[in-house]
């Protein structure tokens, strides 16, 4: 492959993986949002749970789910 052929192909996977990062913290909050007033109301009136979250604990949440689902698959390879 050419050297400028390359750099595309490189500026594109950087560009997509952002978009999925992204994609992916907007999908916690919504879902966040969206779940977590429905499965602890009582919770949530009191206080004791967030109704809606950050940017930064989205990227927390996306990283711990990350890490979850890669002990998953290493110990259930066959």
């Amino acid at each position: 492959m050419e050297r400028p052929r390359l750099a595309m192909v490189i500026a594109g996977a950087i560009a997509l993986a952002c978009v999925a990062f992204v994609v992916v913290l907007f999908l916690v909050k919504i879902l966040w949002a969206w779940t977590i007033p429905d499965l602890f109301p009582g919770a949530v009136e009191q206080g004791l749970v967030a109704d809606s979250i950050s940017w930064l604990t989205a990227v927390k949440i996306a990283i711990f789910a990350a890490i979850l689902s890669g002990f998953s698959r290493t110990t259930h390879r066959a």
